[in-house]
């Protein structure tokens, strides 16, 4: 999948252009609340066991303070909380944007 043709901070969260000029504006607790980190989404081991990723939880006023390209597949956020371990794929962002639609 290609990525964004732009991604810019705009507030607290950011607005992305995608190659087939769709738009989305997706805000800091949004990205925060779905980042994808083993931190938020938790992990499994070997034996299947999932550690870490205590469920869904909520992020109120947190911001995206700084965005990086990861490779050319995906980006990586971090926010006001200090949280910054998610990497985001370019189909992951997609699929989670048009959720919010």
């Amino acid at each position: 999948m290609l990525g964004p043709k732009a991604i810019e901070i705009v507030g607290q969260g950011i607005a992305v252009i995608w190659p087939d000029g769709s738009e989305d504006f997706l805000t800091g607790e949004f990205l925060r609340e779905r980042s994808p980190s083993a931190e938020n989404m938790g992990e499994v081991d070997i034996l299947g066991q999932r550690w870490g990723g205590d469920g869904p939880r909520q992020f109120p006023g947190v911001s995206v303070t700084q965005w990086q390209k990861v490779g050319n597949y995906a980006v990586s956020f971090e926010f006001s909380d200090g949280h910054k371990t998610g990497i985001y794929s370019w189909a992951y962002l997609r699929q989670i944007a048009e959720e919010k639609r």
